[in-house]
């Protein structure tokens, strides 16, 4: 029989239902069991595809190609599993999927109304996950706050399914912040209540209730809580704000959340192993080494718009037992002063993230020059591959304005061109070349030494690729392409081997990176990063 979680959040967004959800899957899953995670997110779009960074975070990309919340990345790196369109679920998709089954005459005679029709679709495509993954727990983290109405569908659907199922069978898990007032230094419990109050409104009692505070919340604190929100006080548990983020499923397995779920859902109690885990946490823990890697991107003001990256980064320090404190710096400051290029020489390393649009380019191509020029460890990631190329097409190969065409249209040297499958489409959204693809890497280059294979699976998410038209003037001039497509028609990694470290990837390998098992792109960027602070005796 399939067990069913649901994750609910309440008081404000962002309050940690995705690293909850995900460390109750890693709770259950070193006790042996088979776990899968769905994120719901209730806003109308079909997916995250469409939005700036700015609205939403980071897209995070599967292998299967659906542009997805970032929480899906949080659910990978936790489990180590890979996600698939199947897991995520918005409100977009939900009701296109009525509305065509409506066209298409399946519900003749009868209205079609958010219950059943809507409420039914939801479930269904909950159930379906549990089918295809053949999970014994399949986690559900409902997007947005409690209270919010596009969300209220999903909520409803929930409250049926824990009828059909049983009470055994499903469990609420409703995440909430406690703040710390100012002025008296008290944990307030007040936000809270009213948030379980509004769940309880629209029909579902809480099992478990997750206290989201600054610190661990207080015994009398815990007390309150278990008595207004009608919960047993082994029921209530606290999410601290912690050092590292993987500490989060032994800080709730140390409060007993673990053995409280098994027993409240009837699931053998097995004795959890931690042993990889604990092992894995000690490069983050105890850092031995720091490094400043600066982040020169355009959406530098939410830390969230590259969180994949940021934590690749770390699972590369980690390794060496190094910390990475990362800077985030918008590279229009560049353009509208270039002495201000100078900043960059405290830096270790130099990363320049995804990104679409003209806004602030021309300070990523600055600050990739000054990287390649001063021999400072960079790493493009997409539009920072597609830039790096821009700059070594302008400033060593002398091609006067060159450029992107998505950048300038009318550029003299298109050294980045669309994709020939994108010259003719007409709809946006899901049309980027996505998802994983095979690439090939070219033997005796840094990138097959940091893979060790010869063949490797990225995932992507682009539009524009390196003009054929200028592969041989870029190779010419000491650009290496050091990984192509498996047709050879694209490229798909670049070096510089003049430089201790100096690469880009039309790929995204910050999507597969893991805490105990860093992308061989990040590593080799951290060891560079790592030898230039304090030489070769680093890796020793």
């Amino acid at each position: 029989m399939v067990k069913y979680i649901f994750v609910t959040g309440g008081v404000l967004s962002s309050v940690g239902k995705g690293v909850t959800a995900s460390s109750i899957g890693k709770m259950l899953q070193v006790r042996g069991y088979n776990v899968t995670v769905i994120k719901i997110d209730p806003y109308v779009n079909v997916d995250a595809g469409t939005m700036n960074p700015f609205m939403h975070g980071e897209v995070f990309v599967t292998d299967d190609g659906s542009e997805t919340d970032l929480n899906l990345g949080w659910y990978e790196r936790f489990l180590d599993v890979s996600m698939t369109k199947d897991h995520y679920i918005t409100t977009g998709q939900i009701y296109g999927s009525v509305i065509e089954k409506e066209r298409r005459g399946e519900y003749l005679g009868k209205c079609v109304q958010i219950i059943p029709h809507i409420t039914d679709e939801i479930k269904m495509r909950i159930r379906r996950v549990a089918e295809k993954t053949r999970a014994d727990v399949v986690l559900t983290e409902i997007g947005g706050t409690t209270g919010d109405i596009e969300g209220l569908p999903f909520l409803e659907a929930a409250r049926q399914l824990k009828l059909e199922e049983g009470s055994l069978d499903t469990l609420f898990v409703h995440v909430a912040l406690v703040p710390i007032l100012e002025t008296t230094k008290e944990q307030k419990t007040k936000p809270l209540q009213h948030s379980v109050n509004e769940l309880r409104r629209i029909g579902i009692q809480p099992d478990i209730i997750v206290a989201r505070c600054s610190v661990m919340i207080e015994h009398e604190v815990k007390k309150k809580i278990a008595l207004f929100a009608n919960v047993e006080e082994k029921g209530v548990f606290c999410s601290p704000t912690i050092k590292c983020i993987y500490e989060l499923p032994l800080i709730f397995d140390k409060q007993g959340m673990g053995s409280y779920i098994c027993r409240r859902m009837g699931l053998p109690e097995r004795k959890p192993v931690w042993d990889s885990w604990t092992k894995t946490l000690e490069g983050y823990l105890n850092p031995k080494y720091e490094v400043k890697v600066a982040m020169c991107g355009k959406y530098a003001k939410l830390s969230d718009s590259y969180i994949s990256i940021n934590e690749a980064l770390r699972h590369a320090g980690a390794t060496f037992h190094a910390s990475v404190n990362i800077d985030w710096i918008e590279t229009e400051t560049f353009e509208e002063d270039p002495s201000k290029l100078e900043v960059l020489n405290v830096y270790d390393g130099i990363l320049v993230p995804p990104g679409f649009g003209a806004r602030g380019t021309e300070g990523k191509i600055l600050a990739i020059s000054y990287a390649r020029e001063k021999n400072i460890p960079f790493l493009g990631i997409c539009f920072g591959f597609q830039m790096a190329v821009v700059e070594f097409a302008r400033n060593v190969c002398g091609l006067k304005d060159a450029n992107s065409v998505e950048n300038d249209p009318n550029t003299p040297h298109p050294v980045l061109d669309y994709l020939p499958e994108q010259k003719n489409i007409k709809m946006i959204g899901g049309t980027m070349r996505l998802g994983a693809h095979e690439i090939h890497l070219k033997h005796g280059t840094l990138i097959h030494k940091l893979y060790g294979v010869d063949t490797i699976y990225e995932r992507h998410r682009h539009r524009f690729e390196v003009n054929p038209e200028y592969w041989e003037i870029l190779e010419k001039n000491g650009l290496v392409f050091s990984g192509k497509s498996s047709d050879g028609r694209r490229i798909e990694v670049l070096e510089f081997p003049k430089n201790s470290f100096h690469v880009g990837t039309q790929f995204h390998p910050e999507f597969k990176s893991r805490p105990n098992r860093p992308s061989p792109v990040f590593y080799g960027f951290i060891s560079a990063c790592l030898k230039r602070k304090y030489g070769e005796k680093i890796l020793v």
